[in-house]
């Protein structure tokens, strides 16, 4: 008897954090609902391989939006502008770039049914990385993940304001 209290308390001190998470709405970062309106849905881009682009086809993939051969009277997300930018911040005494900013940029909207549910909307976020001219292949690369994940930080945007809607 006692053995069963035991095993008892256990279960319930495994299950009760769990239960707690899922009365509070707890959601997994990353992890969106969106609405009825985004079960299929087209996704429109001049660039349909940049950073941004495949990470949003993976995030409305993984909220479960349909994309292949969606109907043309679906969601339609238009990416209108998708660019980056680097500009130097700083450099040496013998003229040679110490720090760069990195930019990412896209403009998105968003139509239903003929209707304009998202007005163009830009979105900008920026980095600053050090170089070093002697490493050139590694910060070349550090470049590269870094601007994808900017392009992650704005697909997360994005879809906070899709699951808004």
């Amino acid at each position: 008897m006692v053995a069963q209290r035991k095993s008892g308390w256990r279960l319930l001190a495994v299950l009760a954090p769990a239960w707690l998470l899922a009365g509070c709405g707890f959601h997994l970062q990353g992890s969106y609902e969106l609405p009825r309106s985004f079960a299929s849905a087209r996704l429109m881009a001049a660039d349909t391989q940049s950073d941004f682009c495949n990470s949003l086809r993976a995030a409305l993939l993984a909220a479960g939006t349909r994309l292949d051969g969606a109907p043309a009277g679906s969601a339609a997300i238009h990416i209108l502008d998708d660019t980056t930018a680097e500009r130097v911040l700083t450099v040496s005494a013998y003229n040679i770039p110490t720090a760069f900013e990195l930019s990412y940029r896209v403009r998105v909207s968003v139509d239903y049914q003929g209707r304009e549910l998202l007005a163009p909307q830009e979105h900008v976020v920026t980095r600053e990385y050090s170089f070093d001219e002697r490493a050139l292949l590694a910060k070349e690369r550090e470049r590269d993940t870094l601007r994808k994940a900017l392009a992650d930080d704005l697909v997360a945007q994005i879809m906070r304001r899709l699951a808004s809607l």
